[in-house]
């Protein structure tokens, strides 16, 4: 929807493909508070940050939506086909296209989880739908794996729908969610964490009855003969995050094996001309209002691509150096303006100052505190400064 409105700020007309009943995507199911602050200047649910995008959307003539619209293909000359029960089949061609198809999240057999197959296994998201949609209480007795913002944030749903959650553990020393969410979802209500732990294997036959949890060593290998039994009736998995780019198979969009998602430039666009890309889509966010920002970005580059409007120069490569998992977009153009480099460190880091350069050219350096994994970091250089391939790193 940012997208959307993005583009018509350009004086684009645009077309929503939705598969869902229902614009929004997984805002709808998020029903806690903490969305907006950023963009809107104030808190908001999912669904009531989701409800002031849908309202814009809706009102503007200039976009239509197909509700329901199951994406069937997406070619390089930018023809799109969708099926939808109001519409049967929908062909589109399209000056540009924005893809915005979110993500998924890892299962069971994603991380090959040992033992019996009983019910009382979710992943944090669906027991999200379950109990804030359908209005189902998923378990009584559980344990979550994963410290990712949903994982947390279910720990504390979990306590307010009158269950007992008896231990969150994360495989990795650091937690990949947010410093508040740790607080506000954990701490504030006594819920045990525990890094450097996994779960080893699960018992019960028709339904979960426990799970066996064990230290991992600094390979991330269990060390089994410290393996302890927690009795539960539920697990819950927030075991990371798939950008949903299975539309691109067989494409020649450059994919990026850090982050699952395309490789861009500072517009959001792939490799192919023409075909966009933002949001969870593209890497995975920890906040919604970075998600609509970047959205915006792409929305308006598309619009001016497709009017023939769109700046275009000589190309740089963005590399992430020491300390840094990946850099986003990894490719910038030379010339007039500012870019805004968004990146993510790989540990835990402490005074340490982030670099730019441009070559052997210093551009810009920044003193910071604390630096983690789970929250998303950025810097902003001047485009004009760029005379050869920039890097990210962190230095003392």
């Amino acid at each position: 929807m940012a997208a959307a409105l993005g583009a018509r700020e350009q004086g684009a007309s645009v077309a929503i493909l939705e598969r869902d009943v229902r614009l929004g995507g997984i805002l709808n199911q998020c029903i806690h508070n903490g969305f907006g602050l950023h963009y809107f200047g104030e808190e908001l649910t999912g669904p009531e940050y989701a409800a002031r995008f849908r309202e814009k959307v809706l009102a503007d003539k200039g976009v239509t939506v197909y509700l329901e619209a199951m994406v069937l293909s997406l070619s390089e000359e930018r023809r799109v086909t969708a099926v939808s029960p109001s519409q049967g089949l929908i062909e589109l061609s399209a000056g540009s296209i924005v893809l915005a198809m979110g993500c998924r999240e890892r299962s069971a057999g994603a991380i090959g989880l040992m033992g019996t197959r009983p019910a009382g296994i979710y992943t944090a998201g669906m027991a999200q739908r379950l109990s804030n949609v359908e209005g189902f209480l998923v378990g009584k007795e559980v344990v979550i794996l994963g410290s990712g913002d949903i994982g947390l944030i279910m720990a504390r749903r979990m306590t307010s729908e009158g269950a007992k959650v008896r231990l969150v553990m994360e495989l990795m020393p650091f937690s990949s969610g947010l410093k508040r969410n740790i607080v506000q979802c954990l701490q504030d209500y006594d819920i045990p964490l525990r890094y450097s732990t996994t779960v080893t294997r699960v018992t019960g036959n028709e339904r979960l009855t426990g799970v066996y949890v064990a230290p991992v060593d600094e390979k991330l290998q269990p060390i089994l003969e410290k393996e302890e039994y927690i009795p539960c009736d539920t697990l819950l998995l927030s075991v990371g995050l798939i950008p949903e780019n299975d539309l691109l198979t067989g494409t020649n969009v450059e994919m990026s094996p850090v982050t699952a998602g395309a490789v861009v430039d500072e517009y959001r666009q792939t490799s192919v001309s023409g075909i966009f890309s933002a949001g969870n889509v593209l890497h995975v966010h920890d906040l919604v209002d970075n998600v609509s920002e970047e959205a915006f970005i792409a929305g308006r580059a598309a619009a001016e691509y497709a009017a023939g409007k769109l700046p275009s120069g000589e190309i740089v490569s963005v590399r992430a150096g020491e300390g840094v998992r990946y850099a986003l977009p990894q490719r910038v153009h030379t010339g007039e303006g500012k870019v805004r480099l968004y990146f993510r460190v790989d540990k835990v880091y402490r005074g340490k100052s982030v670099v730019v350069r441009s070559g052997d050219a210093l551009l810009k350096r920044k003193k910071t505190m604390v630096l983690a994994p789970g929250e998303m970091q950025q810097i902003e250089i001047e485009k004009s400064l760029v005379k050869g391939e920039l890097s990210i790193a962190l230095e003392e």
